[in-house]
């Protein structure tokens, strides 16, 4: 029976964005798409699986972890994004581990927080938030964040987007950093068809939009389902790419649909 709602699902997906169920490539090209595997940094094996999957994937780790570095290593090594996963306060105040950003911070004490959470990770060109559905949403905190990653020589930020009250990209753009926002979460719920029908949301939304952000986590369903199912876009005329070729192409199809 859930797979029978998963597969209905999928064709309202894809009647709604005006693809076929197998999500078959248009006729102008490759359709990018971008993945990020965050909450890394704590588990040695899954983290090593994950950077090993094929292809421009970008990696986002925790600060302070026991794994990190070694990990940035590794994906640096490979040529592929490595990012700051950001820990902030959340609506539920869970625990964020070290080098958390809460609301009760000075300034000051944020700022320090900041700088020592990006010096803790190597190769570090972007950021995106862990959690947070409480401090996105406070302006005068995420300036505080953007006025750093100025200052630190064009990191670009993504809000992963935990809350639909954030203000992290607005700010962000007022700065003139380089961002976006996730557009899937592919692994809510850790199961296979799930995994799979979010994959496909992303490459419905990628066709509409000019390209598409996911993001995932090094559970061993995620990383099964994307090496199929990164073959499988592929085949279909979708490209896997860096998150900031992501971002240039979404603002040339903007700045197209603007001059139509």
């Amino acid at each position: 029976m859930k797979k029978i709602v998963f597969n209905l699902l999928l064709g309202m997906v894809c009647a709604f964005s005006g693809l076929p169920s197998s999500v078959a490539a248009s006729g102008e090209g490759e359709v990018m798409i971008g993945l990020i595997v965050d909450d890394l940094g704590n588990q040695r094996e899954s983290g090593l699986e994950a950077v090993n999957l094929p292809g421009p994937l970008a990696y986002s780790i925790l600060p302070h972890t026991p794994y990190g570095k070694m990990l940035a290593e590794r994906a640096h090594a490979q040529n592929k994004e490595v990012m700051l996963h950001l820990p902030m306060q959340s609506m539920h105040d869970n625990p964020m581990g070290e080098g958390g950003l809460r609301l009760n911070m000075t300034q000051r004490e944020f700022k320090r927080a900041v700088k020592g959470d990006i010096a803790a990770i190597p190769h570090v060109i972007g950021v995106n938030n862990h959690m947070g559905s409480l401090l996105t949403q406070q302006s005068k905190q995420m300036g505080w964040l953007m006025g750093e990653l100025k200052e630190r020589g064009g990191l670009f930020f993504i809000d992963s987007r935990t809350t639909e009250r954030t203000v992290a990209r607005l700010i962000a753009q007022q700065f003139s950093i380089e961002t976006d926002n996730r557009d899937v979460f592919l692994d809510h719920e850790q199961n296979p068809e799930a995994i799979r029908f979010q994959f496909q949301r992303l490459l419905s939304i990628a066709k509409r939009n000019g390209g598409g952000i996911g993001i995932g986590h090094p559970y061993p369903e995620t990383l099964s389902v994307l090496r199929k199912q990164l073959i499988d876009a592929k085949s279909k005329g979708f490209k896997l790419v860096p998150i900031r070729k992501i971002m240039e192409e979404k603002r040339v199809e903007q700045r197209a649909s603007y001059q139509n």
